[in-house]
């Protein structure tokens, strides 16, 4: 494939004509592996009747469930306030007025771990109280390696193709002389666990951690080669 146009860069400008001839690949490829860590959403929800009761309530599963996860060996600082509310519970709700509840108290917080203690991380919580949790983001420590391996593909799969081309043309191809890439963003991955009673039942059964599979992360790079053919 023969161009007869410019490609502009910050540091010099590729003229291709008859006497600078081109080959122009833009290519796609993956790499992925497997996340080395996991951000585990972990919280509660209380009801009760009274604002200073179910606050009260509220305070002794809060530091349950942290002293759960601190004897557990999560250290401090992998902890994250995430949210924690006191409302009044709406009059049309039902649900709850019918029981005498007035008062719902909500709070949340993000444990990072490395992704093989997600399950534990997340079994430790449910089991002090934790009876809303479950969201996991999976994340790499460091994607720059991840990066580069797609990179480092699809270069090696323009080149290829380049090569085809130039050999449809009665060419040979010669060195790269223009390359550009982008890398898009990744979604993040997560499921919300309904826990509402989870805790109770940890508490009366011996049960096992979920079994849970660190996500494997994928980055794509898009890569735009321009080879001199000779």
């Amino acid at each position: 494939m023969l161009s007869a146009a410019s490609v502009s860069t910050l540091a010099q400008t590729i003229t291709v004509n008859k006497d600078n001839r081109t080959v122009a690949v833009t290519v796609s490829d993956d790499a992925q592996v497997e996340s080395d860590t996991a951000v585990v959403s972990v919280g509660f929800t209380a009801y009760g009747s009274d604002q200073q009761q179910t606050y009260a309530d509220a305070t002794r599963i809060s530091n349950r469930i942290i002293d759960a996860l601190h004897a557990a060996g999560i250290r401090a600082d992998a902890i994250q306030s995430a949210d924690q509310s006191l409302t009044e519970i709406d009059a049309e709700d039902k649900v709850h007025s019918a029981k005498g509840l007035r008062f719902r108290f909500t709070q949340s917080w993000n444990v990072t771990v490395d992704a093989p203690s997600a399950a534990e991380v997340l079994h430790t919580a449910i089991s002090a109280g934790a009876n809303n949790s479950g969201n996991i983001q999976w994340k790499l420590k460091s994607e720059d390696a991840l990066e580069t391996a797609a990179e480092e593909k699809a270069l090696v799969h323009a080149q290829k193709i380049a090569e085809r081309y130039a050999a449809g043309l009665k060419c040979r191809l010669g060195s790269m002389i223009y390359a550009s890439n982008q890398v898009p963003t990744r979604g993040l991955f997560g499921a919300m666990l309904n826990t509402e009673s989870a805790s109770v039942a940890a508490t009366k059964v011996n049960l096992k951690p979920l079994a849970i599979a660190p996500e494997k992360i994928t980055k794509t790079a898009t890569v735009y080669a321009v080879f001199a053919i000779e």
